[in-house]
């Protein structure tokens, strides 16, 4: 299948709406053609930094202005993340992803920590993936050169949508942070999230933004949303998984040489529905007991489950080679001191505004 990027929103949305066994089918299909159905990436989520976000994100219990009962921590160190990521690949995962609680990259002593912790993983021969935040296109070339393998940075929802989640950065930022990541030798890493009162229309909207960009994202991570206490969808009610099914088989179907990762709240998956994600084309998870700050399966669980379905870890830089890591004194590109200004477009959602005023309260 040829990889397209003229999709429709119309077009995404009569595969979506297929009935169920039609689009099984043809997204088990096409998995097939593009990837070994029998072999999923087991990757480690890392919270380098947790809390005291300042953006508004109405799924995010790690933003600063609505209380979560979060426990917030400083940036590890990096003998921390190396610990971490020893045990992380003892346990099968070939790729760890840290995320820090951040708006944006600014260059400085945090910014060269991260820079090491990147240098240091790249050399244990695991993939290297890191969301930070907006980033200028220095920043990623920095990380490039560092060893970074890939950069997650999810567009959340559709641009329409997009505006009602979120009201302290804009969508064409995060479009622009990814259009950076592109011009390093960095792999993108870009999805969202399901069940935050979209339409089925902004599903399709998000997996249009996405499809069309060229190259397409090789990693498109595909959530479902854990509500939790305190932020403004604290009572969103869990999406069925058909839902889950139906947005991971058409993600297969319009992305086809895409890792589509299996990522939060699979807490609430039984293996059956975990099994019917990975027939329609899902071929990555996180592994651990948290994702960031949600709750995640254990890992002896995953391994269990994967025993069950006869399925193997899939093992690192398999889809693109491992980056060589230049050491700090042998780096070409200089810091150039960033701390931009990204858009705050000052719109109020009164969803997010209400959780805030409780948060105070």
């Amino acid at each position: 299948m040829v990889e397209r990027h003229n999709w429709t929103k119309e077009e995404i949305l009569e595969i979506y709406n297929k009935p169920l066994m039609e689009l099984l089918y043809e997204a088990a299909t096409v998995h097939r053609l593009h990837h070994d159905p029998n072999t999923v990436q087991v990757s480690t989520l890392l919270s380098i930094k947790t809390g005291g976000c300042p953006e508004d994100c109405g799924y995010c219990p790690q933003a600063a202005r609505y209380h979560t009962d979060i426990e917030g921590n400083d940036l590890m160190s990096v003998q921390q993340v190396k610990a971490q990521a020893l045990r992380a690949k003892a346990s099968g995962s070939s790729r760890v992803c840290m995320g820090a609680a951040w708006r944006n990259v600014k260059d400085g002593p945090e910014f060269d920590q991260v820079l090491e912790m990147v240098r240091t993983i790249n050399k244990l021969d695991m993939e290297v993936c890191c969301t930070l935040g907006m980033l200028t296109e220095n920043q990623a070339q920095r990380l490039a050169e560092a060893g970074l393998y890939a950069y997650n940075h999810n567009l959340d929802t559709s641009e329409d949508y997009y505006k009602d989640v979120i009201s302290t950065r804009a969508f064409e930022d995060r479009l622009q942070t990814i259009d950076n990541v592109r011009k390093s030798n960095v792999t993108v890493c870009s999805g969202g999230i399901i069940g935050m009162g979209e339409r089925l229309e902004d599903r399709a909207g998000m997996l249009v933004a996405l499809s069309t960009l060229n190259p397409q994202p090789e990693s498109v991570p595909i959530n479902a949303l854990v509500a939790v206490e305190g932020t403004p969808m604290e009572d969103m009610e869990p999406i069925p998984i058909w839902d889950m099914i139906r947005m991971v088989a058409t993600t297969r179907i319009v992305m086809p040489k895409t890792q589509v990762r299996l990522s939060a709240g699979r807490t609430d998956m039984s293996r059956e529905g975990q099994a019917m994600c990975f027939f329609a084309g899902a071929n990555s998870i996180f592994a651990g007991d948290k994702l960031l700050t949600t709750p995640n399966p254990d890992v002896n669980e995953d391994m269990e489950m994967f025993r069950l379905l006869g399925l193997q870890p899939q093992k690192a830089f398999k889809k693109a080679p491992q980056p060589v890591t230049v050491e700090e004194e042998d780096s070409s590109i200089a810091p150039m001191g960033e701390n931009p200004k990204w858009t705050r477009p000052g719109h109020k959602i009164e969803r997010n505004e209400a959780a805030r005023r409780r948060s105070k309260a």
